[in-house]
């Protein structure tokens, strides 16, 4: 019978690295950036793996995953039957990890495994619990630089969090981070926004190279510019008002009610003091005046601003997760 004390040193630890590569159609250049970075890492000592998910691509990708398996066992390779996207991948990678600290990087080869010791240190030395890539000299059009631009200046400013480069994809978290954050839908472009509003406020830049293309075409077009700021207003709403939505919709309804309410009586006084007061038949009607129906439009939306409102707070009192709170630690 083996005792506590066999069991523990028996326990495999869990490695210091775990990077997480989403990939679609980038057979060309895996093999490379697989031998990178065992390269870096064996260079620095590190203990890793390699979460590596196909995310449906329609190459051999997955055929040079299990061949790469083969000459570096670190591997974990996930294939996905179709094409979730990005998020997708990253959640799933994220369930995946054992290391303490997790890397993100793209398999198309710009982003630089020789970034990895850097985000390493600044994560179990300075005590981060995110650092993002900030490709600071860029290898793309214009097309693609002054869209980016716009996007990460409302990111910084809707968000608080002032980073210059919220979508590279070259990103280090705490372990914890990645175990406690959920990545849905189109959200990968948040994660830092995302992380911040779960309680992971040390968030962090590291000016990484970024490397030109070699293989491939970009899989991104000018369209994820447009939903990213449709997912910005989704993650900035669903953030601040996920466990009380009645502060969100109560807020507006009371002030559009409020506004028509101070708009219809001020027409209907206005008439009862020229009828009253000064004995004068009004010049027109109440209902003749555009303003009596604005505001008769402000007291129904008001109102139905109210009911969305209740409606959003039964809906979340009977939500499983409603008192689900993420516990920092416990003694």
């Amino acid at each position: 019978m083996k005792t506590k004390t066999n069991q523990a040193e028996n326990k495999v630890a869990p490695p210091q690295i775990s990077v997480v590569i989403p990939l679609y159609n980038e057979e060309e250049s895996l093999p490379e950036l697989l031998a990178w970075i065992d390269r870096v890492m064996q260079a620095n000592g590190f203990t890793y793996e390699v979460v590596m998910i196909d995310d449906g691509s329609s190459d051999n990708s997955w055929q040079v995953v299990q061949q790469q398996k083969e000459k570096f066992p670190g591997i974990i390779g996930i294939r996905f039957l179709r094409n979730y996207g990005k998020s997708a991948a990253l959640h799933v990678g994220f369930k995946h990890t054992k290391g303490e600290v997790v890397i993100t990087m793209d398999a198309d080869l710009q982003d630089s495994p020789d970034e990895i010791p850097g985000l390493y240190k600044m994560i179990t030395e300075e005590g981060y619990d995110l650092v993002s890539g900030w490709k600071k000299k860029r290898y793309d059009p214009i097309s693609k630089t002054i869209p980016s631009k716009l996007f990460n200046k409302v990111t910084q400013w809707s968000s608080g969090i002032k980073l210059h480069d919220f979508n590279c994809g070259l990103k280090a978290y705490k372990s914890k981070v990645v175990k406690t954050i959920e990545v849905y839908g189109e959200m990968h472009r948040y994660i830092p926004v995302i992380a911040k509003w779960n309680g992971f406020y040390k968030i962090g830049e590291k000016v990484v190279q970024h490397r030109a293309r070699k293989y491939g075409i970009t899989k991104f077009g000018l369209e994820r510019f447009v939903f990213g700021f449709l997912d910005l207003l989704s993650i900035s709403f669903v953030s601040r008002f996920k466990k009380r939505p009645m502060h969100f919709f109560g807020t507006l309804g009371s002030l559009s009610f409020l506004l028509g309410f101070i708009f219809a009586a001020k027409i209907l006084l206005e008439k009862l003091y020229v009828a009253n007061i000064l004995n004068e038949v009004p010049r027109r009607e109440v209902v003749a005046q555009p303003l009596f129906f604005l505001s008769l439009v402000m007291l129904i939306i008001g109102v139905q601003l109210f009911l969305a409102g209740f409606i959003s707070e039964m809906v979340s009192l009977n939500s499983p997760n409603r008192n689900d709170y993420h516990i920092s630690e416990k003694v």
